[in-house]
């Protein structure tokens, strides 16, 4: 007769094939977590957007309204560079907040695509039917974010929220620097030079800001793409 297993070897075997049948069901619950946490970023991310372009709306229509009433003397030079500082202001705030949702998305989806790649170690049949990558470094992330499909890193930028917002608030900075050009009584070329260096310095500050913000990788790469 075979010796009976010992006690200690029987305790341990079950708790581990019990951790490997629930190991799919942890990875999900994981996956779905991740899914749940992006969105809510970018629902309170949207609405702040939504806030904000809202705010620029009502200050143009009081603008409006207050050179219809006052013409474009005093009152309207102070309102107007009272209304694009608040402006300039709020739209900072949300391009910063843009950015940093920008950041935590690229880490969420790189995260997913590293359980993409256990679902593929787990059940190998699966890969030919998955669409996006199962690789978390950059150009998994990248692969991911074009669905699959390859995407110029320039252009992917050009289309993101983060590059939208950076071109509104430049427009706002550089009226705020004619608006505050024409209030000193620049002649008309100051006024336009000022709008124009205004405007590009806020960009060339953002784009700096941004790329401190994006210098890292979103994850420490477990499973790289291969070349």
């Amino acid at each position: 007769m075979s010796p009976d297993p010992e006690p200690n070897e029987a305790a341990g075997t079950a708790p581990e094939r019990g951790a490997s049948s629930a190991l799919p069901v942890f990875l999900s619950t994981e996956h779905w977590s991740l899914l749940g946490t992006r969105s809510m970023t970018w629902s309170e991310v949207m609405n702040r957007i939504t806030i904000h372009l809202t705010v620029v709306s009502a200050f143009l229509v009081v603008l409006v309204l207050t050179a219809q009433r006052t013409g474009f003397g005093t009152p309207f030079r102070v309102m107007s560079i009272g209304f694009a500082s608040v402006s300039l202001v709020m739209g900072t705030l949300t391009a910063i907040r843009v950015n940093m949702a920008s950041q935590e998305d690229a880490c969420l989806v790189a995260a997913m695509n590293r359980l993409r790649h256990a679902y593929v170690e787990l059940t190998p049949e699966i890969e030919p039917y998955l669409t996006v990558s199962t690789h978390d470094d950059d150009r998994g992330v990248l692969m991911t974010y074009a669905v699959g499909q390859p995407r110029s890193l320039p252009l992917h930028v050009m289309g993101s929220t983060s590059f939208f917002l950076m071109t509104v608030n430049g427009i706002v900075a550089g009226t705020l620097g004619a608006l505050v050009a024409s209030a000193v009584e620049a002649s008309t070329p100051i006024v336009a030079v000022a709008g124009v260096v205004t405007g590009l310095a806020y960009v060339a500050g953002h784009l700096a800001v941004g790329r401190r913000v994006f210098r890292g990788k979103p994850l420490n790469a477990h499973h790289p793409t291969p070349d």
